[in-house]
């Protein structure tokens, strides 16, 4: 079947990785933020076109405040650093999520780094932060009941142009790491026919090598689309 398009990683692990070492939870999320560059650099290395990252989701902000903080933190500290490099590999930056729901400095952040790469095409590294997928498909709604477009004009193609990931293709390829076997919440709309593959490693552990082992087990799938396989 070849490589996917477009691949989606649920990051999975970072506090387990950290409890393990004895170390503060916030290490872990430092660990999985590195681990980032990895994934990007191995899409690149694969001329794979678009990876989307589970940063951050709505449902997060349940977590304990400093552990929150130190999220927030980490990202305001790093973007900057991280999107000059990322320009300097042609790599597009683009955030997915409420982003008007963020404290002044993350959002101001965040549209700094987007800014300085949106004319890059090499990879769109998308990465959803305070994103939830049931909040898109609502926002989505919200969005076609103010524009008044007509019922009868309302197809799946207008439906996707208003979610967050308008432009976007559909996942091809999403990836879970750290154990658990369900897609929490994201990108619920645009894996509808993703092929999904889960792994035991934590994610600050998961390496290039168990990246292209992801890539190789897609690689030997069937994809029917709901189709008989000719």
């Amino acid at each position: 079947m070849g490589l996917p398009n477009h691949v989606a990683i649920i990051m999975d692990g970072n506090g387990r990785w950290a409890e393990r070492r004895g170390l503060p939870r916030s290490a872990g999320h430092q660990a999985g933020f590195n681990r980032i560059r990895t994934a990007v650099k191995t899409m690149l290395l694969h001329n794979i076109k678009y990876l989307t990252v589970y940063s951050f989701s709505t449902e997060n902000w349940n977590r304990p405040a400093e552990e929150v903080k130190a999220i927030l933190d980490l990202l305001v500290n790093n973007i900057d650093r991280e999107a000059e490099e990322l320009n300097r590999q042609q790599v597009q930056l683009r955030h997915i999520g409420r982003l008007n729901e963020l404290p002044e400095n993350v959002r101001d952040a965040i549209v700094r780094a987007c800014t300085l790469t949106r004319n890059n095409n090499r990879l769109v590294f998308s990465f959803a932060f305070n994103y939830g997928g049931r909040v898109e498909i609502l926002d989505a709604a919200k969005r076609l009941l103010t524009s008044q477009i007509p019922p009868e004009k309302l197809d799946e193609k207008v439906w996707t142009s208003n979610l967050y990931t308008a432009g976007l293709p559909d996942v091809d390829l999403l990836i879970r790491t750290g154990g658990e076997l369900r897609i929490s919440n994201f990108l619920l709309w645009q894996s509808a026919y993703a092929e999904f593959y889960f792994t035991r490693i934590l994610w600050p552990d998961f390496t290039r090598r168990h990246l292209e082992k992801a890539l190789e087990v897609y690689s030997r799938r069937q994809r029917r689309f709901g189709g008989l396989l000719v």
